[in-house]
């Protein structure tokens, strides 16, 4: 018989059934299994408690969701139990899936918590994707807060140095398992993980997965990650990467649907030069009330406001809004937390520049970043742009902080103005109001914050802030100046992407109740949370005022309509929903009225115009096509050419 270490306590704890090594104390291999398996349960606990504490910051509420029967925390920990089993049994030796699962399962948790810090909602499945983003963005982040980010280092190199001398050390602590032991895992673990992947699609009903309280609420993910957890929530976003057809999609449902009774041909337009700048996190911060400012920052914004942007993103997720911006087409309509530009946009895509382009116009994009970064560079080109002016062949700007100034890059798209004969539409993402905003990105900040309620640290990030808005505002002015002298009508379109993420700022100055946006509330409260800036302006006949707060999907058509064009879909769809409502976000509709359909997309009863602008939509991005010729017929060569995917 094989003595037993008396000093490896760790040893004694791990010794399993189907173990080379054998008790001394004799105790039977039923007795040994259920010690055995009775720690495994315990680390499945650890695991989805630790889990829950990471994800939601704290442990409110994490008692009920372990222990209550009207909650799926127990099923939660009954799927990580048979997880290790499983892992166990593929790597040979007992407990030693621990070292792999925990990790595994607790990143994701603990990223998630981090994220809900900054921005309004928790990991999804489709953030894994711009993981590359994270990184390019983390000599701001460190800038911002260097003591952190070297304390976070220093942690990560313990726990990977811990982590690698914790997997040599356990070669000999976890006993092997021979051929029953694994095969009473595999038997137990198996067929029982088979049948619950089986549950996870949350697009299907399933009696028994509501007998356990697992409940997807994909339209409310706050809610769908506070009631099933964070592993199981996380888990029913995996499959929404896949979009599925709305109910009553159809060949016949396409072609059936209004279209404008004269061609688009008909109508030239005035063969207008048209500017699209997106400003990165602009807003206005005099919103405030409990803030002064000695000068106002943004004044020429203010005097040429023609409305609002209602943002469905809050502090960051650019990309959505771009995408919403360029197409008309809605994320309301996508799954929650999906990213266009990630996921779905592999094939040619209608947008403002495959129109414009088919009037003759030169089409160009900008950006003083890198053209990978939201995957960029392949997504213009699906949407029509013939050039991208990105980082990666642009002159050296100069920087506020590490990002390029807006001042330079609006010298870079007049020069590429001055240089293009024929009608352009260009399109701009600007990058210098990106955060955090370090104390010392400009040398000087000529605005004066005055906050009696804001910390020192909050009340510098804000002047920082505040400074970049007036040098948004001073780049809006300087196009306007050199739009005036030009024969050929000049329109220039700006807003905001959405709130900055000034995290304390605004929890102390009393304008909102948490640091970052809610997704569900009254409409004043929606509006205060998430309205940026809006400019449209006209070089020869000024701008057009009193548009309200709309989606940015609605914008293609105040941009087509401004320019003397009639669309099909432009102005003929997306005007239709205009007249009807000006906010289309998932968990709302706004009317004109300013009343709001809250849950809209669950009640049942859905207008007929959002069905068939839902519709559309999934036909042009992934179905089939129908409505390409009658709706996007500028398109139609573009989506024959394109290789299938």
């Amino acid at each position: 018989m094989v003595q037993t270490n008396p000093k490896s306590i760790v040893a004694n704890m791990f010794n399993a059934v189907g173990a080379t090594r054998e008790r001394e104390s004799g105790a039977s291999i039923i007795v040994q299994l259920l010690i055995q398996w009775v720690n495994t349960a315990l680390i499945a606990v650890a695991i989805v408690f630790i889990s829950e504490v990471l994800a939601r910051g704290s442990v409110t509420d994490i008692i009920e969701y372990m222990t209550s029967f009207n909650r799926p925390g127990l099923v939660a920990t009954g799927v990580v139990f048979l997880v290790l089993l499983f892992a166990d049994a593929m790597i040979g030796k007992a407990h030693q899936s621990a070292l792999f699962v925990g990790p595994l399962l607790l990143l994701p948790a603990f990223f998630s918590g981090q994220k809900q810090q900054f921005l309004s909602d928790p990991l999804f499945p489709s953030d894994l994707l711009f993981g590359r983003q994270i990184l390019e963005l983390l000599p701001a982040m460190v800038a911002a807060e260097p003591l952190k980010a070297v304390g976070l280092a220093v942690g990560c190199v313990v726990f990977i140095v811990a982590f690698a001398a914790l997997i040599w050390k356990s070669r000999k602590v976890f006993p092997k398992l021979n051929l029953s032991g694994r095969g009473t895992r595999l038997a137990l673990s198996l067929p029982l993980l088979i049948g619950f992947a089986s549950l996870m699609d949350p697009m299907t009903f399933s009696a028994f997965r509501d007998r356990l309280n697992i409940v997807p609420m994909m339209w409310d993910q706050k809610e769908n990650y506070r009631h099933n957890g964070f592993l199981m929530a996380f888990a029913f976003n995996v499959p929404m990467a896949n979009v599925s057809a709305p109910d009553g999609y159809s060949n016949l449902a396409i072609t059936d649907m209004q279209t404008d009774l004269l061609p688009a041909s008909f109508f030239s337009g005035r063969q207008a030069d048209v500017i699209v700048v997106m400003s990165e996190s602009l807003w206005d911060p005099t919103r405030m009330s409990s803030v002064r400012y000695s000068a106002d920052p943004m004044p020429t914004i203010r005097a040429a406001q023609s409305g609002q942007v209602f943002s469905p993103e809050f502090g960051g997720m650019t990309a959505n809004v771009e995408f919403e911006s360029l197409t008309g087409f809605s994320n309301a309509f996508l799954p929650y937390g999906s990213i266009p530009y990630q996921q779905y946009i592999r094939r040619p895509v209608p947008s403002l520049a495959t129109f414009f382009q088919s009037k003759g116009y030169v089409t160009k994009a900008f950006h003083p970043f890198q053209g990978w970064f939201w995957n960029r560079t392949n997504v213009y080109q699906s949407l029509g742009f013939e050039e991208f002016h990105s980082q990666d062949n642009m002159p050296a700007m100069s920087k506020r902080g590490i990002f390029a100034s807006d001042e330079d890059l609006t010298r870079f798209i007049i020069k590429e103005a001055d240089n293009t004969d024929q009608p352009f539409f260009f399109f701009a993402v600007t990058l210098q109001g990106h955060g955090p905003y370090e104390h010392n990105r400009y040398k000087k900040n000529t605005i004066a914050v005055d906050a009696p309620t804001l910390s020192e640290a909050s009340t510098n990030s804000l002047a920082t802030y505040t400074q970049g808005v007036k040098e948004a505002d001073q780049s809006l002015k300087a196009l306007m100046d050199w739009a005036k002298k030009r024969r050929r009508e000049t329109i220039i379109v700006l807003f905001g992407d959405h709130l900055p993420p000034l995290n304390a700022v605004y929890t102390e100055s009393g304008y909102m109740a948490n640091v970052v946006a809610t997704r569900k509330a009254s409409v004043a409260t929606m509006k205060r949370e998430h309205e940026t800036p809006l400019v449209i302006w006209s070089s020869k006949r000024g701008a057009q005022k009193d548009i309200g707060s709309v989606s940015p999907s609605q914008l293609p058509y105040y941009i087509v309509r401004m320019a003397g064009y009639r669309h099909p879909y432009y102005t003929g769809m997306l005007g239709r929903v205009a007249e009807r409502y000006s906010v289309i976000d998932r968990h709302q509709l706004i009317g004109r009225n300013n009343k709001a359909q809250a849950d809209w997309a669950m009640s049942g009863q859905v207008d007929p115009l959002i069905r068939d602008y839902r519709l559309l939509q999934h036909d042009v991005m992934f179905g089939e096509g129908y409505g390409v010729e009658s709706f996007f017929p500028e398109h139609t060569n573009r989506q024959q050419a394109a290789p299938s995917s």
